[in-house]
């Protein structure tokens, strides 16, 4: 975890401000690759990046630099992905909201295991993770405008953190591992709570309201500014820690569904557009929290 936090923080210093950053998206990869549960995203090591629901729900694609896409892995019968969080440089972690499991993929031998399960989840829809491996997953009940946060041990254990929420959707962890934010789709609203190294959540309070529009995946960049997916709208918005919209990218197609941080020096971003079954990209002039991580990773002899 320490080394995690100083690259966090080397990266911090040497990200300028945000100010400078593409206003608008551009094509990635082609359109129509994805079916309507287009989601992830993340970023391996080497720049590959990864999103579920290729061609047909229940597979993961693997995108080269450059967007061509193949498949990677097949989930389990009954399993289908959304959102995709990496552990460590050979491991990831996906969200399977119709198996009500987190679901573990090793990287090198493409084995797919159930790391928790818990009959209880709704649906587990997105993921956000600690340098340690505590797991937090929002979990939204689109019937009843509800949802919950559960936390995953790094052992599986699964325990309900919080309850009594909105419809629960994008989630991540800030920089300096202190606080865990939230957002909910339905009623559009950004929460912030205390994060203990236990995974305790304390504190919630309110970040942000928006007036319109929906909202979906979202993380963190190395000054703690979170990117939300502003899903229905056509755009991402840029909140700084204090919770001011402080820039706007708009996006080619509307539903844009969630998002993450890769290429040379983790500006990249990378977003998954449900209406047009593909992804898009654009460059922040700030390194992603992600990226961070998984550099730190991969210096990580262990």
């Amino acid at each position: 975890m320490t080394r995690i936090l100083a690259i966090l923080l080397t990266a911090a210093l040497l990200s300028p401000g945000i100010s400078l950053a593409q206003t608008k998206s551009k094509k990635f990869s082609n359109e129509g690759e994805f079916t309507a549960n287009c989601e992830g995203p993340a970023v391996d090591e080497d720049g590959n990046v990864y999103a579920v629901n290729f061609a047909r729900d229940g597979t993961i694609a693997q995108l080269s630099k450059k967007g061509n896409a193949s498949f990677f892995v097949t989930l389990p019968k009954g399993s289908t992905g959304n959102g995709i969080r990496f552990v460590n440089k050979n491991t990831f972690y996906v969200a399977d909201f119709t198996g009500h499991n987190i679901l573990k993929v090793d990287m090198i031998t493409k084995d797919v295991s159930v790391f928790a399960n818990e009959p209880k989840m709704n649906q587990p829809n997105d993921l956000a993770v600690t340098a340690s491996g505590h797991v937090f997953a929002s979990d939204p009940n689109w019937k009843d405008g509800t949802g919950q946060i559960w936390h995953i041990t790094p052992e599986g254990k699964v325990n309900l953190a919080f309850g009594n929420m909105g419809t629960t959707n994008g989630i991540d962890v800030s920089p300096d591992e202190k606080k865990l934010y939230v957002n909910e789709s339905v009623q559009r609203n950004v929460w912030v709570f205390d994060l203990a190294a236990d995974g305790t959540l304390s504190n919630k309070k309110l970040l942000h309201h928006f007036e319109d529009g929906g909202m979906d995946g979202m993380r963190c960049d190395v000054h703690g500014n979170l990117y939300i997916t502003r899903h229905g709208k056509g755009e991402v918005a840029v909140l700084s820690p204090e919770g001011k919209v402080i820039h706007t990218i708009h996006t080619i197609g509307k539903k844009v569904s969630n998002i993450c941080f890769g290429g040379k020096n983790g500006k990249t971003c990378y977003i998954t557009l449900q209406d047009r079954g593909c992804l898009e990209t654009f460059k922040a002039k700030t390194a992603g929290r992600e990226w961070a991580m998984m550099k730190a990773f991969a210096a990580d002899k262990k």
